[in-house]
């Protein structure tokens, strides 16, 4: 191995002695580990000189595969647990040129379709013009025995494609761009990528998933866009607003409020910043409206909201009117139950009106009341439509009344060939009554989809529960319309789903009431690990789930047992929390990684954003079921529905063994085990510890201190959100 030493003209040490920089070159033997997020590397490398022995080099690169060459310029450390290394400051990768390069490049992963023992034909056939023959002669691919036709366009669509990668991922790392970001920027600009990002790289915020504006504006001045531009200022003024609507919840700002922080952000002159917020507002991007600035899209929804509920209200029923009180008689003997005066009294006020409100905790009767009604309605030969914002809510849904339920998103028909729901204003349902559940859930853009496409003859019938943490999107719909007297409202506040060890229902009671939780001797459906020290924690965690659970209530520990916990990182947040309990309960078997993560198969997964080409929307749970590492690819059933992702699609995907209880929301599962702690105080909060527990149907299990609990049930102080939809709809629209 050839070592060149020189002195960097911009580095020196601490101790203000010249760094010494070498240069080492190689060919990569295999990946060690690789985070496809910052391009961090762990490889081993067999040096250029026959003699050399095989060395660690760590860096960061924008892609490298097995058999490339590489020349990287650093220094040798001593690792304290790995011993010595190279550390590289800067690494360039060179396609292979000899055969054994080349055998070993092409059966890396990195051509989908082709494993090592293709790979090995191909070269062997081939030899060192195998990489020629691809790029300039593909067809003689088909003189290799298992090529057809089919493979052989596989093979050079993905060796192009890796092509085009390589050159945008250079190019974007020198930017400061992750590998995944890289790879999500191809997808969505092709080989005009490298133009889009120079020309405008603002257009990365809206146009491509997981690219903020901090990313893009980073990538901007680099690229030579002048700091106080008023491009910079109207997407940082776009950035803001969409962030206080992401993080927040916010429909609308404050237009101090947006001068100011924006001003904070870019740090450039308020008559900048101001000059831009005019311009973004004749263009119609945003929305003044008396003070409140409001991204076009969330003002429109807002108003679609309570003009569609007005419209309603506006409008009669098509079919006659149902005497209640003997419909509520033929319910009760149909059903086999006695219903409750709080009970027939809801469901009174949700038969005589056109539209209704239902709201109350767990173990009130919500369910009940749907049953009834869906009995009620169809008994009449009316169109009744269920629904609800989560597939496994809708699940629930149906599984309670006999009758179909559908996602909203099913229920509108997406379409996503236009990006658009077949379900408009322009093209309505037909139906006489729609039942939607887990209202609370449903943020104020989703809830004006649904509204635009309801027929004007139609009743509506919104069962939720507001003391739930709020939608995941912007607005307080079901809140906002309680508040606004426009619609009849029933609240429902007394038990009725409980046996002799009902400590669930009775225990979200208590939290919400601001009240200590209670826990029995014996046999319950509720317990509580009093444990305050996060490495007990994680011991006690895998032991119940592993075994404990499994053994005393039968449940399975993949498919019955969900993990709750406020956050997404720290030591007992849901990153950690995946990786503890998948080394705990499917460690072994083929892997796919992505981002650090190694997806097997029985992997329990979760969707994070809404993918309306495969139908999954964000926070449906699946299972991998198979692993493709030499396609790089593997499948998820979705309720059964087998779904392909492609290695670049994993960023879609989470490990949900564990997952945030803001990801639960609309979910229920046979056991939950909820981990508190006081490591997550900027979350604990009343209304969070109450939706954990209600997550749970037949066991709920609290490992953490008491400490934690307490806190949450004292901070009762719920962030308002900035909504204009209670206001409009006491002054109709």
């Amino acid at each position: 191995m050839t070592i060149e030493k020189h002195k960097p003209s911009d580095a020196a040490s601490e101790a203000g002695n010249p760094v010494v920089v070498e240069k080492v070159a190689g060919s990569v033997v295999s990946l060690v580990f690789r985070n496809d997020e910052t391009g961090y590397t762990v490889c081993t490398i067999r040096p250029s000189t026959p003699k050399g022995e095989v060395f660690t080099l760590v860096g960061s690169c924008a892609a490298v595969w097995e058999g490339e060459e590489i020349t990287a310029e650093g220094s040798w450390i001593r690792h304290p647990q790995h011993g010595k290394q190279f550390q590289a400051a800067s690494i360039l990768c060179v396609t292979p040129t000899s055969a054994e390069g080349i055998r070993r490049y092409l059966g890396s992963g990195m051509i989908r379709g082709v494993g090592k023992e293709l790979a090995k034909r191909i070269v062997d056939h081939f030899g060192d013009t195998t990489l020629q023959v691809i790029e300039k002669e593909s067809r003689r691919l088909e003189e290799v025995e298992g090529i057809g036709k089919h493979r052989r366009n596989q093979i050079k669509a993905s060796w192009i494609e890796q092509r085009s990668v390589r050159d945008i991922m250079i190019f974007l790392q020198s930017h400061g761009i992750g590998s995944a970001q890289a790879a999500r920027i191809f997808r969505q600009y092709g080989p005009d990528a490298i133009a889009v990002v120079k020309s405008n790289p603002y257009r990365l915020c809206s146009d491509v998933w997981g690219i903020g504006f901090k990313t893009a504006d980073a990538i901007a001045l680099s690229v030579g866009v002048p700091r106080e531009s008023p491009a910079r200022a109207r997407a940082g003024l776009i950035y803001l607003l969409q962030s206080q609507a992401d993080e927040g919840g916010h429909c609308f700002c404050l237009e101090a409020d947006v001068i100011l922080h924006a001003q904070e952000l870019l740090d450039i002159p308020t008559e900048t910043l101001t000059e831009a917020l005019a311009d973004e507002i004749a263009r119609g991007a945003l929305v003044r409206e008396t003070g409140h600035i409001y991204l076009r899209a969330l003002y429109e929804s807002e108003r679609e909201v309570a003009a569609g509920l007005l419209r309603l209200l506006d409008h009669a029923v098509r079919f006659p009117s149902i005497a209640a009180p003997r419909a509520l008689i033929w319910a009760e003997g149909k059903m086999g139950i006695q219903l409750a005066d709080a009970q027939r009294a809801a469901l009174v006020t949700a038969i005589e009106s056109k539209v209704a409100v239902i709201t109350g905790g767990p173990g009130v009767g919500k369910t009940t009341i749907i049953r009834a009604l869906t009995e009620i309605f169809t008994a009449r030969r009316l169109t009744v439509a269920l629904a609800a914002p989560t597939g496994r809510a809708a699940k629930r849904m149906s599984e309670a009344t006999g009758h179909e339920a559908l996602t909203i998103h099913r229920l509108l028909k997406y379409n996503p060939n236009d990006h658009a729901f077949e379900y408009d204003r322009d093209n309505r349902l037909e139906g006489d009554v729609f039942i939607l559940d887990e209202s609370s859930m449903v943020d104020v853009r989703l809830m004006s989809q649904l509204l635009e496409a309801l027929p004007d003859t139609a009743s509506l019938i919104l069962v939720g529960d507001t003391d739930q943490l709020p939608s995941v999107g912007p607005g307080n719909v079901l809140r906002d319309i309680i508040r606004s007297r426009a619609v009849p409202c029933s609240t429902l506040d007394t038990i009725f789903r409980q046996d002799t060890t009902g400590l669930i229902v009775r225990n979200a009671h208590h939290i919400n009431k601001g009240e200590m939780i209670e826990t029995v001797e014996g046999a319950s459906d509720f317990y509580f690990i009093d444990t305050a020290e996060s490495d007990t924690i994680l011991t006690r965690l895998v032991d119940l789930v592993s075994r404990r659970i499994p053994q005393r209530f039968g449940l399975s520990p993949l498919e019955d047992i969900q993990v709750l916990t406020p956050m997404r990182r720290n030591s007992l947040g849901a990153e950690n929390l995946n990786t503890v309990l998948q080394q705990a309960l499917n460690p072994n078997g083929d892997t796919l990684a992505r981002g650090g993560t190694l997806f097997r198969a029985n992997d329990r997964v979760m969707q994070i954003r809404n993918n309306y080409d495969k139908d999954i929307y964000n926070g449906d749970i699946g299972f991998v079921r198979s692993v493709d590492a030499a396609a790089r690819e593997i499948v998820v059933t979705f309720d059964g529905r087998p779904v392909k992702y492609e290695q670049a699609e994993l960023d879609e995907l989470v490990l949900a063994y564990a997952c945030t209880i803001h990801k639960s929301q609309g979910s229920e599962y046979p056991a939950v085990v909820l981990i508190l702690h006081t490591q997550h105080f900027k979350l604990l909060q009343r209304n969070l510890l109450y939706t954990g527990i209600t997550r749970g149907r037949r066991l709920v299990c609290i490992v953490g201190s008491q400490q934690a609990i307490r806190m949450a049930i004292r901070n009762n102080l719920v962030s308002e959100r900035r909504t204009g939809l209670q206001d409009r709809l006491r002054q109709r629209g």
